[in-house]
């Protein structure tokens, strides 16, 4: 995944997977419930567990790479059925989505929205 300086996904639960985060490149903030926040450098890693509200941000001043590792297949299905085709060989811009699409994508594969971007746990 890639992201700049604010990025950050809503506050949400995948109530059958767990999320490893590590990151190539920039940082992130991980936010678990129940936890202090956690700063993911390059070559660390950071797990959110399923069943816990959580969010990440990129707080990083240049871009930010890093990979999502997930225990189920749940997440995976979720993006493809939110994904835009490519119109080139080039990265998109992040299309704007109907945040109630998002919600319903989201609740078929087990996760749980809690809150806009910007909600911590």
């Amino acid at each position: 995944m890639t992201g700049t300086s604010g990025d950050m996904p809503p506050l949400h639960i995948h109530h059958g997977e767990d999320e490893t985060f590590y990151v190539l490149e920039g940082q992130l903030e991980v936010h678990v419930a129940g936890r202090e926040p956690t700063v993911v450098a390059p070559g660390r890693a950071c797990i959110a567990p399923r069943g816990i509200p959580h969010a990440y941000k990129v707080t990083s001043a240049g871009p930010t790479r890093w990979l999502v590792a997930m225990t189920g297949t749940s997440f995976a299905r979720l993006v493809r059925d939110a994904s835009v085709p490519a119109e080139t060989a080039t990265l998109p811009v992040d299309p704007e989505f109907d945040p109630q699409e998002i919600d319903a994508i989201s609740a078929r594969h087990g996760i749980e929205l809690l809150g806009p971007p910007g909600t911590l746990p």
